[in-house]
Protein backbone atom coordinates (compact mmCIF):
# COMPACT_ATOMS: atom_id res chain seq x y z
CA UNK A 1 0.00 0.00 0.00
CA UNK A 2 1.77 3.11 -1.20
CA UNK A 3 -1.14 5.51 -0.94
CA UNK A 4 -0.19 8.92 0.45
CA UNK A 5 -2.75 10.92 2.46
CA UNK A 6 -4.28 13.84 0.59
CA UNK A 7 -5.01 15.69 3.84
CA UNK A 8 -4.09 15.41 7.53
CA UNK A 9 -5.89 17.66 10.02
CA UNK A 10 -5.22 18.00 13.74
CA UNK A 11 -8.54 18.71 15.47
CA UNK A 12 -7.54 19.50 19.06
CA UNK A 13 -11.01 20.46 20.29
CA UNK A 14 -12.50 17.09 19.36
CA UNK A 15 -9.22 15.21 19.97
CA UNK A 16 -9.19 13.72 16.48
CA UNK A 17 -6.59 13.37 13.76
CA UNK A 18 -8.41 13.32 10.44
CA UNK A 19 -6.50 11.49 7.72
CA UNK A 20 -7.88 11.55 4.18
CA UNK A 21 -6.75 9.22 1.45
CA UNK A 22 -8.14 9.38 -2.11
CA UNK A 23 -11.09 7.10 -1.43
CA UNK A 24 -11.57 7.25 2.36
CA UNK A 25 -11.28 9.53 5.38
CA UNK A 26 -10.60 8.40 8.95
CA UNK A 27 -11.16 10.28 12.21
CA UNK A 28 -8.61 8.79 14.59
CA UNK A 29 -8.99 9.68 18.30
CA UNK A 30 -5.81 10.90 20.02
CA UNK A 31 -6.12 8.24 22.74
CA UNK A 32 -6.41 5.50 20.10
CA UNK A 33 -3.33 6.79 18.29
CA UNK A 34 -1.36 7.01 21.55
CA UNK A 35 -2.18 3.50 22.76
CA UNK A 36 -1.54 2.15 19.24
CA UNK A 37 1.82 3.86 18.83
CA UNK A 38 4.17 1.84 16.63
CA UNK A 39 7.06 2.64 19.01
CA UNK A 40 9.07 -0.03 20.81
CA UNK A 41 7.89 1.56 24.07
CA UNK A 42 4.35 0.40 23.24
CA UNK A 43 4.82 -2.52 20.83
CA UNK A 44 7.83 -4.03 22.56
CA UNK A 45 10.50 -5.82 20.59
CA UNK A 46 8.46 -8.83 19.55
CA UNK A 47 5.15 -10.64 19.73
CA UNK A 48 3.80 -10.81 23.26
CA UNK A 49 5.98 -7.93 24.49
CA UNK A 50 3.36 -5.22 24.01
CA UNK A 51 3.02 -2.79 26.91
CA UNK A 52 -0.58 -1.99 27.84
CA UNK A 53 -1.01 1.77 27.89
CA UNK A 54 -3.28 3.17 30.59
CA UNK A 55 -4.27 6.66 31.67
CA UNK A 56 -4.23 8.09 28.14
CA UNK A 57 -7.90 9.15 28.03
CA UNK A 58 -7.09 12.88 27.94
CA UNK A 59 -3.85 12.82 25.97
CA UNK A 60 -3.36 15.58 23.43
CA UNK A 61 -1.29 15.71 20.25
CA UNK A 62 0.71 18.89 20.44
CA UNK A 63 2.61 18.63 17.18
CA UNK A 64 2.89 16.64 13.94
CA UNK A 65 6.28 16.31 12.26
CA UNK A 66 6.72 14.97 8.72
CA UNK A 67 9.21 12.13 8.34
CA UNK A 68 10.41 11.92 4.75
CA UNK A 69 7.61 11.15 2.30
CA UNK A 70 6.36 8.09 4.13
CA UNK A 71 5.31 8.94 7.69
CA UNK A 72 4.57 11.43 10.45
CA UNK A 73 5.78 11.62 14.04
CA UNK A 74 3.09 12.54 16.54
CA UNK A 75 4.20 14.50 19.61
CA UNK A 76 1.91 13.84 22.58
CA UNK A 77 1.61 16.02 25.67
CA UNK A 78 2.61 13.09 27.91
CA UNK A 79 6.10 13.25 26.38
CA UNK A 80 5.68 10.33 23.98
CA UNK A 81 7.19 11.10 20.57
CA UNK A 82 9.03 8.00 19.38
CA UNK A 83 6.46 6.35 17.10
CA UNK A 84 6.60 6.81 13.34
CA UNK A 85 3.14 6.52 11.84
CA UNK A 86 3.65 5.43 8.23
CA UNK A 87 0.94 6.07 5.67
CA UNK A 88 0.26 2.34 5.59
CA UNK A 89 -0.03 2.14 9.39
CA UNK A 90 -2.42 5.14 9.51
CA UNK A 91 -4.55 3.47 6.84
CA UNK A 92 -4.59 0.21 8.84
CA UNK A 93 -5.47 2.07 12.06
CA UNK A 94 -8.41 3.70 10.31
CA UNK A 95 -9.59 0.56 8.54
CA UNK A 96 -9.32 -1.63 11.67
CA UNK A 97 -10.29 1.02 14.24
CA UNK A 98 -13.37 -0.74 15.61
CA UNK A 99 -11.67 -4.13 16.12
CA UNK A 100 -8.44 -2.63 17.47
CA UNK A 101 -10.30 -0.42 19.92
CA UNK A 102 -12.42 -3.31 21.21
CA UNK A 103 -9.30 -5.44 21.66
CA UNK A 104 -7.71 -2.58 23.64
CA UNK A 105 -10.81 -2.19 25.86
CA UNK A 106 -10.83 -5.96 26.47
CA UNK A 107 -7.15 -5.87 27.48
CA UNK A 108 -7.85 -2.99 29.89
CA UNK A 109 -10.72 -4.93 31.44
CA UNK A 110 -8.59 -8.07 31.80
CA UNK A 111 -5.92 -5.99 33.53
CA UNK A 112 -8.51 -4.56 35.94
CA UNK A 113 -8.13 -1.02 34.66
CA UNK A 114 -11.25 1.15 34.78
CA UNK A 115 -11.03 3.57 31.87
CA UNK A 116 -12.14 7.11 32.71
CA UNK A 117 -14.06 8.79 29.88
CA UNK A 118 -12.14 11.78 28.46
CA UNK A 119 -12.96 15.21 29.86
CA UNK A 120 -14.77 17.56 27.51
CA UNK A 121 -12.56 20.26 26.05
Amino acid sequence: MDEVPTDIRLRKQSRLLTVRFDEVEYDLPFEYLRVSSPSAEVKGHGVGQEVLQTGKENVQITQIEPVGHYAIRLIFDDGHDSGLYTWQYLHELGRDHKQNWQRYLDRLKSAGYARIPPANC
